[in-house]
Parts: structure tokens; C-alpha cells; sequence
């Protein structure tokens, strides 16, 4: 079984963060015909170089956690990782 490492933790937690913010944005484009559910400019406001820090630190952690399931997946551990059995 792969090791939870405090990096993997807080990737994890920026994947789901971005994807439930790209839930709401799809969600108020539906209800409202604009994106005006968006979680992170609500947050930060019209900070356009925090927004682009957040979206890339989001990025990045989806890039991590790919390669991390990748390794942990492929890797003799045994069991399932990242959801798919082995």
C-alpha cells in the first residue's frame, strides 16, 4: 500500500478543491447562463496573479497525484491503489 506523505496529502486535497470548484462553475453556468459559482475568485476577489497561483498550484497537485498513482500502480506494492485494483 502507497505511503500517504503530507505532499500527497495536500495535492489530494487541491485536486478535490479544483474539482469541485469546476463542479460550481459548470453548476452556475447552468442555473445562472454565467460562471458566477466560481469558489476561488469569490475567495480572492479580482486578484488576477493569486488567481493564476491558485489554478496553477491546483495544476500542479493533479499533475503530482498522476504521477504518484502511476508509480504506486505500477510499481510490485500489491493491493489497489488509486482506486482500480491491481
Amino acid at each position: 500500500m502507497c505511503q500517504k506523505s503530507p505532499l500527497g496529502m495536500v495535492a489530494f486535497a487541491l485536486v478535490i478543491i479544483g474539482a469541485l470548484n469546476w463542479g460550481l462553475v459548470g453548476l452556475g453556468t447552468l442555473v445562472n447562463g454565467i460562471p458566477s459559482w466560481n469558489v476561488v475568485e469569490l475567495l480572492i476577489g479580482t486578484w488576477p496573479t493569486l488567481t493564476a497561483i491558485v489554478y496553477l498550484l491546483v495544476g500542479l497537485a493533479a499533475i503530482y497525484k498522476l504521477v504518484a498513482c502511476k508509480k504506486c500502480c505500477g510499481g510490485t506494492e500489491g493491493g489497489s491503489c488509486c482506486g482500480t485494483p491491481k
